[in-house]
């Protein structure tokens, strides 16, 4: 296979999964912010928080379309640039999607409507319970594409079968159950919900250093700073978590992270500063925090973490290992009704590593030909670029310390005085805003690009895994989609201001005069709420 086709096919599902995941975050944020306000308005009946819950029910709206429009273009792109992926794991990975589908993204999609256009139509507490079945179906989807992502990264469940040449699924709990997925899920919708959190205090605070809709962007603060700061001291939390099971299930991604070039003596320090040579294999003007490493990644102070080097004398043990699989595979294939009895007592021996085989196939067209310069080669394949990973998990982890802080200031404030925020600090928050979309990316470009030369972790390699395209092809689609989502990006940040800097629904008297608007007949508008303030 053509590697170049391999990377700009890489290239263009980066861009395309990387672009999606600027809606979803906020989408899973928003969605449970505006729950909670409704929540608030259901509870006390003051408008002014039915005033909110519409505002930034709107810009939920905007941001919901264009994740929905984004994500579908993904799921086509299985089948078009990564047909042996899908062909070779479809009976598994296929599963959580179809689940995701018919449970989650149905829900959503369903009840997103009746939040809009049911304010006259439905009582309160049933637009609430819409309300909250939108915010649950957007984090059941979120659910089941992390248990597909995944099992990408610890295939648990799941067997190859010589007969059909595909993965099959032995356990729907294991992969449903995953350590990874669980892990991940719940560090993901937290980051989301930072994400919401950050960009409502950022808009609020906005509104307040403009002297517009002070009532509302008050409120709108005292809820962000309380839900965020839950959500960003959970990130971390999490975060840690799913740190912990990366250990046990990716250790060339965490030593690649650390830059751990040797195994240390238990335990590990981490090194939270210096300039990583992959080529020299040390990391220059390294500070190191003493056992900070250790007790992070094995809850323990006597288990050694390995580093680079070990894992990659373990990985051309398994490329050997999986020579002999693939020899007993090919032995199995001539007749599979009549294998014979030793060959498959070999693959049942061996066929765990028969992924690691695969990845010599970049090298030789039958890996039982590779040399031991090949079988080197590929053992080294299964190190990442070193330099991007540490960088991006340290910056992301700054940004999550930040968020604490800020988060923290503002509920200091918001609690104990009086909402008198100082306008250098509205500044900073307004000025905050992209940084959680920034750590998200990151988060999500560790994740992924520390899984190579995986598609999925020790089964299939990234170079098998896509279409027989030509290069051209992949070209044309790929700028194709720069265009398109260049077109799509524009069109969301100008609905977004439009309709930020227009300000909330003045619906009522009440929340009209609260916002410093006076409630005349024609800016107010129907009880629907869909004529917003000029």
């Amino acid at each position: 296979m053509d590697l170049d086709v391999v990377e700009l096919s890489r290239l263009q599902f980066a861009m395309t999964a990387m672009y999606h995941f600027l809606f979803v975050p906020l989408t899973l944020g928003l969605s449970i912010i505006i729950a909670i306000m409704e929540t608030v308005y259901v509870m006390t009946n003051r408008l002014i928080w039915r005033q909110m819950t519409k505002f930034w029910g709107t810009l939920f709206g905007i941001n919901f379309v264009l994740g929905v429009a984004t994500g579908i273009t993904m799921e086509f792109q299985f089948g078009m640039n990564w047909s042996y992926y899908s062909h070779y794991v479809g009976d598994v990975f296929g599963a959580p999607l179809a689940v995701e589908g018919l449970m989650a993204f149905f829900l959503e999609a369903t009840f997103v409507g009746l939040f809009f256009f049911g304010w006259d139509k439905l009582s309160k507490v049933g637009h609430l319970t819409v309300t909250w079945l939108v915010a649950i179906g957007s984090n059941f989807s979120a659910l089941w594409i992390l248990i597909a992502n995944g099992w990408m990264q610890n295939p648990v469940g799941a067997q190859f079968n010589p007969l059909s040449m595909r993965m099959e699924m032995t356990s729907f709990y294991d992969v449903v159950f995953n350590e990874v997925a669980q892990a991940k899920f719940v560090h993901t919708v937290s980051a989301g919900y930072v994400t919401a959190a950050v960009f409502v205090l950022g808009v609020s605070a906005w509104y307040l250093l403009k002297e517009r809709h002070t009532e509302l962007a008050r409120r709108s603060i005292a809820v962000a700073a309380s839900f965020g700061l839950a959500s960003a001291l959970s990130v971390v939390v999490l975060g840690d978590e799913s740190g912990y099971s990366v250990t046990h299930s990716q250790k060339m991604k965490l030593a690649a992270i650390e830059a751990m070039w040797e195994t240390e003596p238990a335990p590990a320090s981490f090194t939270a500063f210096g300039f990583p040579d992959q080529e020299a294999r040390e990391t220059h003007y390294a500070i190191h925090i003493p056992y900070a490493m250790g007790l992070i990644g094995t809850r323990s102070l006597t288990e050694e973490i390995p580093g680079i080097a070990e894992l990659v004398e373990d990985a051309e043990t398994r490329i050997r290992s999986g020579i002999i699989a693939y020899g007993a595979l090919m032995d199995i294939r001539k007749d599979p009704k009549h294998a014979p009895a030793d060959a498959t007592a070999l693959f049942e021996q061996h066929g765990k590593d028969l992924g690691f085989a695969y990845l010599l196939k970049r090298y030789v067209d039958d890996p039982r030909d590779a040399t031991e310069a090949d079988i080197a080669k590929a053992a080294e394949d299964t190190v990442p670029t070193v330099w991007p990973l540490f960088w991006a998990f340290r910056i992301m982890v700054g940004l999550g310390f930040a968020f604490i802080g800020v988060m923290a200031y503002f509920f200091f404030v918001a609690s104990f005085k009086k909402m008198t925020f100082p306008r250098p600090a509205l500044y900073l928050a307004v000025i905050m805003i992209p940084a959680p979309w920034i750590a998200a990316e990151l988060g999500w470009f560790v994740a992924e690009y520390g899984r190579q030369p995986w598609t999925v972790d020790g089964v299939l390699p990234t170079a098998l895994s896509v279409s027989h395209l030509s290069i051209t092809q992949v070209a044309i689609t790929l700028a194709g989609f720069i265009a398109l989502y260049s077109v799509l990006f524009l069109i969301e940040m100008g609905l977004m201001i439009k309709y930020i800097r227009k300000g909330p629904y003045l619906d009522v008297p009440e929340t009209a005069g609260v916002s410093g608007s006076a409630p005349s007949a024609s800016r107010a508008a129907p009880a629907a709420g869909l004529q917003p303030a000029e």
